[in-house]
């Protein structure tokens, strides 16, 4: 446990981007927000907090939060179980806003940094949920656009899913994709709920 706790601490101190976000368009300090602890089952890989985790400290306490919650079947209180659940994004910190407004992506330089330290402590992960363009990118090792990726869930490895962002801007994209509520979510439900689940 002291290792781990170590990790988390020294994560949590990371400032390896203080002046990259300085020079963005919301001029920020980095504040990493660190959810895993060793014995989570689940792992959610996502790309990077928001400006509203960043306040929180807390990773998806937004509407793209509730929308994942609802994906996995979970309410708040099993969502943010860390005995289950790790909350591993590609960057830790929110990355900021370009000058018109848009969503930075997450640096490099951070899961370069701290990825694989945290990955090598999370040995007991049985279902990984991979969310977003940038995570399918890294962890899956594709250069295929989301819905390539998402579509071809059935092909991917025992026990990972890849899911697009949850963010309210994909809602046309749902839209145009009824497959992935009718045929994908309740597999992935399915298998979540296993996890969760005492042995």
């Amino acid at each position: 446990m002291t290792e781990i706790l170590t990790l988390k601490q020294r994560i949590a101190a990371c400032r390896i981007c203080a002046d990259r976000f300085a020079a963005t368009a919301t001029a920020h300090a980095p504040r990493p927000v660190v959810w895993f602890e060793p014995g989570a089952r689940i792992l959610i890989a996502g790309q990077a907090p928001g400006l509203r985790v960043h306040e929180s400290g807390k990773p998806f306490t937004d509407a793209s939060g509730d929308r994942l919650r609802d994906w996995l079947g979970l309410d708040a209180e099993q969502f943010y179980d860390q005995r289950r659940v790790a909350i591993v994004p590609m960057a830790f910190c929110f990355p900021g806003y370009d000058a018109g407004g848009a969503d930075l992506p997450p640096p490099r330089i951070c899961g370069a940094t701290w990825h694989g330290q945290v990955m090598a402590e999370l040995d007991e992960i049985r279902l990984r949920i991979i969310v977003g363009g940038h995570a399918h990118r890294y962890h899956l090792g594709t250069r295929k656009g989301v819905t390539e990726v998402v579509q071809a869930w059935r092909d991917l490895p025992e026990g990972v899913f890849a899911l697009p962002h949850p963010s309210w801007r994909n809602t046309a994209w749902l839209k145009r994709n009824p497959w992935f509520e009718a045929e994908l979510l309740p597999v992935l439900r399915a298998r979540v709920k296993e996890q969760m689940q005492d042995d």
